[in-house]
Parts: C-alpha cells; sequence; structure tokens
C-alpha cells in the first residue's frame, strides 16, 4: 500500500461515516459540590468583621457551604458541561417538526452590536431611534413574506403567538355581537400547544380526522363547520410533513361560515419566498424567529413568536406597536380608542431576536429565503429516497415537504422499539429524531434535515440510519434495548423517573 505525502494511505476510500462514531460522548461531569470543598474559597480574601446589627433578622443563621473552587477549575468544569449538550454546532440535528438549521454567526454578531445588546426597554424613546427601526422593518418584510395587514411582535415563542392570535379572534368574534362561538376545529395531526391554546382560552376543541394520504379531510371540515365555529388552527404545510393541497378551499368554507382561519406556523421555513400564507386565505399565523429565521432555538433565553394578522383581524392586534410621530418612530402602548385586544406581555419582544431575524433575512434576500425553503425541501426529500427502500413511510407514495415521516413498521418482529432506536442513535453520534408525533402514524419518526446540512452530512446520517436498520433486522436485539452505551448516563428509567423526580442533590454519606 503506497503512502501519499501527509502519510495517509492512498488508494483507500474513507467509510462515510459521522464523524462522531461515540468517540466524543465525554464522561458526566461531576457538580460542583462534588469538585469543590466548602471548607475554603477559590480565591485570597482577607478576612472582614462583619457587624450582625447590619442584617438584623436576615443575619444567616447556618453556613453558606459552597463550593470553593479556584476560576480555572470552574471554567473548565462550565465547559466540560458545554460538552455534553448535542447542539446543530456539533452536528446535523434531525428533529422533526423543530426546524433546528444553523444561527450563522453574522447574526450574532449584529446582535451584539452596541445599541442592540444594551438597550433598556424603559429607555426615553428618543435614545432607542434605531433599535425601534429594526423592529418595524422586521414586521414589514413579515407581513411582505405572507401578505397580511399587520403583525404583532411582543408573543415571546409560538405558543405564546398561538395565544395572541387566537385572543385576536376571540376579539373580533365578541366585537361582532357573536360571542357564542365557542369551538375550534383542530385536525388530529395538529402541534400539541393547537388544542391546550383553545383550551386555555375556554373554547371546545373537536377535532378533524386526515385522509388517509396524511391532508386534512375538507369534507370532514365542512360536516364540522356551524355557527357556533370560531376558528379552525391548521398547519400547513402539516405535521406529516405535506403541504395541504386543499388549504384555500378549507379556507373559503371556514369563512363562509363566519369563522376564521389561524394557521400554526412552525413549518413557514418550507414555503417562505415560494408562497404567502395570506394568498392562502389565513387571518393569523405565528412564525417562529428560530425555526425559520435563524434566531437561537428555545432553552438559551428569551424567544419571538410575532403574529401575523389579516385585514379583518388587524384592528384587533395587541400593543404595544411600532408607529411614526413627526417623521420620528415611537411605539403605541395604549389601546384607548381602538379595538386592539390590549396587552400581551411588558414590553416589546426581544431585542436580539429581531436583530438575528432581520440580519438573516436582509443579507439573504427574498430570493435567498426563497432558495433556503427549496433547499430544505430538496434535502428532506434526498433523504426519503435514501431511506424509503428500508423505512417504512405511510406517505411514501408523495413528495414530502421539509420533512420526512416513518412509522415502526420496518422493525416489526425485530424486538426493537422506536425508542430502542432512537436511542441506538445516541450512541453513534446524533440526536434522535422526533419520536411517536405526530400521533396520527405509530410508531412515527420525523426527520426533519433543513436546509443548512450538505450532501455529505445527509449521506453520513443516511448511512448510519440504514446501518442501524440492518442491524435491528439481523437481530442485534441488544445493542438497541440496553443502548444507549456510551453516553455519560445510560437508559434511564423514564416512568420512574417522571414519578419520583430527584429534584434537589443531597450529599451522599
Amino acid at each position: 500500500m503506497s503512502m501519499n505525502q501527509q502519510g495517509r494511505p492512498t488508494g483507500v476510500k474513507r467509510s462515510v461515516t459521522n464523524s462522531f462514531e461515540g468517540a466524543s460522548l465525554l464522561p458526566l461531569e461531576p457538580l460542583l459540590f462534588e469538585i469543590g470543598a466548602t471548607d475554603h474559597t477559590g480565591v485570597d480574601l482577607p478576612d472582614v468583621e462583619l457587624s450582625s446589627a447590619r442584617l438584623g433578622a436576615f443575619t444567616r443563621q447556618s453556613p453558606l457551604d459552597l463550593p470553593g473552587l479556584s476560576e480555572p477549575e470552574a471554567m473548565r468544569h462550565y465547559v466540560r458541561l458545554s460538552r455534553l449538550n448535542y447542539s446543530i454546532d456539533a452536528g446535523l440535528y434531525p428533529l422533526g417538526s423543530c426546524t433546528m438549521k444553523h444561527n450563522p454567526r453574522l447574526n450574532e454578531k449584529m446582535a451584539r452590536l452596541p445599541g442592540f445588546a444594551d438597550v433598556h426597554p424603559l429607555q426615553p424613546i428618543s435614545t432607542v431611534q434605531g433599535a425601534i427601526g429594526v423592529i418595524s422593518e422586521l414586521a414589514e418584510w413579515l407581513m411582505v413574506l405572507t401578505n397580511t395587514s399587520a403583525v404583532a411582535m411582543s408573543p415571546k415563542a409560538g405558543a405564546h403567538g398561538e395565544l395572541c392570535g387566537m385572543m385576536a379572534i376571540h376579539a373580533a368574534h365578541i366585537a361582532n355581537g357573536e360571542g357564542h362561538r365557542t369551538i375550534v376545529l383542530v385536525p388530529e395531526s395538529a402541534h400539541g400547544t393547537n388544542p391546550a391554546t383553545a383550551a386555555f382560552l375556554g373554547y371546545k376543541v373537536k377535532p378533524i380526522p386526515a385522509k388517509a394520504d396524511g391532508t386534512v379531510d375538507i369534507s370532514a371540515v365542512e360536516e364540522a363547520l356551524s355557527s357556533d365555529v370560531a376558528a379552525i388552527m391548521l398547519t400547513n404545510p402539516n405535521t406529516c410533513g405535506l403541504f395541504e393541497p386543499d388549504v384555500k378551499k378549507i379556507a373559503d368554507a371556514v369563512h363562509k361560515a363566519g369563522a376564521y382561519f389561524y394557521c400554526d406556523g412552525a413549518n413557514f421555513n418550507a414555503i417562505m419566498g415560494i408562497a404567502r400564507p395570506g394568498d392562502l386565505g389565513i387571518d393569523a399565523m405565528h412564525i417562529n424567529l428560530h425555526k425559520t429565521f435563524s434566531t437561537p432555538h428555545g432553552g438559551g433565553g428569551p424567544g419571538a413568536g410575532p403574529v401575523v394578522l389579516s385585514k379583518a383581524l388587524a384592528p384587533f392586534a395587541p400593543v404595544p406597536f411600532v408607529r411614526q410621530n413627526s417623521g420620528k418612530l415611537e411605539l403605541a402602548e395604549h389601546a384607548q380608542g381602538s379595538k386592539s385586544l390590549g396587552r400581551l406581555t411588558a414590553f416589546h419582544g426581544q431585542m436580539g431576536m429581531f436583530t438575528r431575524a432581520l440580519t438573516y433575512m436582509l443579507s439573504h434576500g427574498g430570493d435567498g429565503l426563497a432558495q433556503a425553503a427549496n433547499d430544505a425541501v430538496l434535502n428532506a426529500n434526498y433523504l426519503k429516497a435514501r431511506l424509503g427502500a428500508v423505512f417504512s413511510m405511510p406517505f411514501g407514495e408523495q413528495h414530502c415537504m421539509h420533512e420526512v415521516l416513518c412509522d415502526d413498521d420496518f422493525l416489526e418482529g425485530t424486538g426493537v422499539t422506536t425508542l430502542d432506536f432512537a436511542k441506538a442513535m445516541i450512541d453513534e453520534g446524533y440526536h434522535p429524531m422526533t419520536m411517536y408525533f405526530p400521533l396520527v402514524v405509530h410508531g412515527a419518526m420525523l426527520i426533519e434535515p433543513t436546509e443548512s446540512e450538505s450532501l455529505k452530512a445527509l449521506d453520513a446520517f443516511a448511512h448510519t440510519m440504514l446501518e442501524l436498520a440492518a442491524a435491528a433486522k439481523a437481530g442485534d436485539t441488544d445493542r438497541f434495548t440496553s443502548a444507549p452505551h456510551k453516553a455519560p448516563m445510560r437508559r434511564l428509567d423514564e416512568t420512574g423517573a417522571a414519578r419520583n423526580p430527584k429534584l434537589k442533590w443531597e450529599k451522599s454519606r
């Protein structure tokens, strides 16, 4: 075997596998209390005598017992913890219906500019004209992309946006003297927050079944419509990864019955720049900036879920909103003299998310956003083609949109469940796909590669998935039922953990 100048063998083709291969899974990091000692500090400080009279009844009665670590020890602890997290910066994140896409560093740089990163919501309006201008421009482009008449920027996340949109629908019905409308139609494949939001507002939820092809049954919608129906909450593209072909007919039927059309915008990443929801007849739709416009996804801080509104619902938008006054921008903070539903939250949303989203839009342009949506759909259909000969797909006869849906039929007789398969993926260095959702498919495995992933990354993922499927069919059951083997934590008793959670660390004796 010959060697090249770098000392590597030539003529050998590397296997297309995930670069992790489980090797980067680190041991579990102990707690600070297990690393440090409470009898000393990590820095040299002079003894200080404090008078207990200063604190009175608030004087501590027991030792503080904080672990003493040096600054390097504390820093290394948190760095090791961060390496235990799976992230989009570390590898492909195949969660379906979540759109875990790359967050460009340009967005982060813009969000950290002085004037964006350090603004305070109670600053005088004259000192934050640039920040309000960003909010105003982002709002304008959101309305352009969706062909709608107004947008509420203050909702903090998708579910909060759903609440905003449904509150606008409720306010419109009350203003029209139709407070008797108490029913909301929700397809069975909807995100769980849809029926939860409707129920939270006091509505009765009426499920709408799907057809055999995974799309909403328009005849079932028409049959369910009545003078008591307030709205339909429908996701498009839907949670089976399919575009609803009858969406305009559904919207027309809903409007004819005097109800409104709420669209769950969680999957807008698949159609941005290509289809405008306003053209499809929607009246309200939340837009997850983290799913569509690359702001950080959940967990790490405040989110943003602006809600676009049709002309019919625009008068009921919540305050505050941006407006021009004597050539300057200002925030309209009060709803007096208007039909506004009022205030949803203390201030106007999350500035960092707005800045990141607008940066993403301006750096891509309209054609770039459309290309991102096209690439997201292309990547999903590529995975569908790569996996289709082995994995069972309930709606495999049609092209998917941004995500591909599999079920557990291909595992029948292997003794391996969807959960087992997902746990084995952890050993291969991948975060599992979305499991058991949507509920209309038994043992669902929902995979969304997004537009961020290269052909090489998709091939590596497909290779791993096919290899796992082959192992399951070959009878290597232990590889799955006891997985993960390489993760810091082994298989948990999830039922026991839910019923008897340990919420406080106690020193072992």
